[in-house]
């Protein structure tokens, strides 16, 4: 369809090719070159973060991080149900127990008024997803790990380049994980960060991404041989990911920039249906700022929503819901168990449209795909 509007198309700067190729000049293939270490040094510079490590995904960077906090069979983590399967997944793979709680109205940010009723003994760690890039309620989560000695481990996916009360997404609990997936505003096709922010957990990270062995202080010239030292995987990403990346981090702020600006632009033209009581627009609180990650409406109901995806897909205009909570799915009956009825989590899932978001739609398209929405909408 001449017309068709993508929902997402990565974009990229126009050096990544170059970077790639001076990679492979250089003889570096194998992680941790050259590129892996200005990519560290960019996310440790901007986001405040001790250590930065690259990972082959935001997955590997979770399953660090279960890694770091010895999570084993039975242990409880609390999380949302609305996220992605890797939030879970990284800590069931170490027998860990995904604890189910609900998510607030307005950001579909965990519900931090009902995590403390959801720790037990088991409980080792907490862990907010910042949906759309908006901040979870960061600072009552911080008091409730304190107060019961737990872990926060953020899920910041979308959230590079976000922040709450101007600090850094992924920089603020214990560890952090970011991904750089084709889908996200700064990409590398597949990759991910871990942010080890606490610095006791710093060089065990170290070990445990490089296969459990102390590769990284035998390269640093402090060891004279590297040997196997503990638990770990291959949780590198190659030296060719991580130019790419570098070409996206290098112009971070003129790509969120432009997302913001189509952001708004949605968030504008979509007021007066808001004001008629069709759908509900993105909420951010005044002490978050976001990076424009996504864009998504709530509409009516499930039954609407279907309507309207179909019909925009009809026109051309490629939008899609988002998760299926995890508590409803097999894999999370069988692995969670959930705290309350998540009411909420069912209701706005089943809501949700995201619209077209991706750098280099123009403002004849961002219109084209409100004129759609709001045909079918208005009707």
């Amino acid at each position: 369809m001449a017309n068709r509007i993508d929902f997402n198309l990565p974009y990229m700067t126009g050096r990544e090719l170059e970077y790639i190729r001076d990679a492979k000049l250089q003889g570096r293939l194998a992680g941790d070159g050259p590129y892996t270490k200005s990519c560290h040094r960019w996310i440790e510079e901007r986001t405040g973060t001790p250590k930065a490590l690259l990972t082959h995904s935001c997955t590997a960077a979770l399953e660090m991080a279960a890694l770091l906090l010895e999570i084993q069979p039975g242990d409880e983590v609390i999380m949302p149900s609305y996220t992605f399967v890797s939030t879970a997944n990284a800590f069931v793979l170490r027998g860990g127990v995904p604890v189910f709680v609900d998510i607030r109205e307005d950001t579909l940010n965990l519900d931090e008024r009902l995590v403390e009723a959801a720790i037990t003994p088991r409980t080792k760690a907490i862990v907010p997803v910042h949906y759309a890039g908006v901040a979870c309620e960061m600072d009552t989560l911080l008091a409730i790990a304190a107060r019961h000695g737990l872990v926060v481990v953020e899920d910041a996916a979308q959230g590079l380049m976000a922040t709450y009360k101007g600090r850094a997404l992924g920089a603020i609990g214990g560890l952090g994980a970011y991904s750089f997936h084709e889908t996200k505003n700064i990409i590398s096709g597949e990759g991910g960060a871990l942010l080890v922010n606490d610095p006791a957990l710093a060089h065990r990270a170290e070990v445990i991404r490089e296969k459990g062995t102390d590769r990284s202080r035998f390269l640093r010239g402090q060891v004279d041989k590297y040997t196997w030292q503990d638990v770990g995987s291959s949780y590198l990403p190659g030296e060719l990911i991580a130019a790419f990346l570098w070409a996206q981090l290098e112009a971070a702020e003129a790509i969120t920039a432009e997302r913001m600006v189509n952001w708004n632009h949605y968030h504008q033209a979509l007021a007066p249906l808001e004001a008629e009581g069709v759908l509900r627009r993105p909420i951010v609180p005044n002490n978050c700022a976001h990076n424009g990650h996504m864009y998504y409406v709530l509409v009516r109901d499930i039954e609407t929503r279907q309507r309207v995806l179909e019909a925009m897909r009809a026109e051309g205009v490629y939008s899609v819901f988002h998760y299926v909570p995890l508590h409803s799915s097999p894999a999370g009956q069988r692995f969670g168990r959930t705290v309350g009825d998540l009411a909420v989590t069912s209701r706005q899932s089943a809501r949700l449209i995201r619209l077209p978001m991706w750098n280099g739609l123009t403002y004849e398209q961002l219109d084209r795909v409100l004129s759609v929405l709001r045909a079918q909408l208005e009707r």
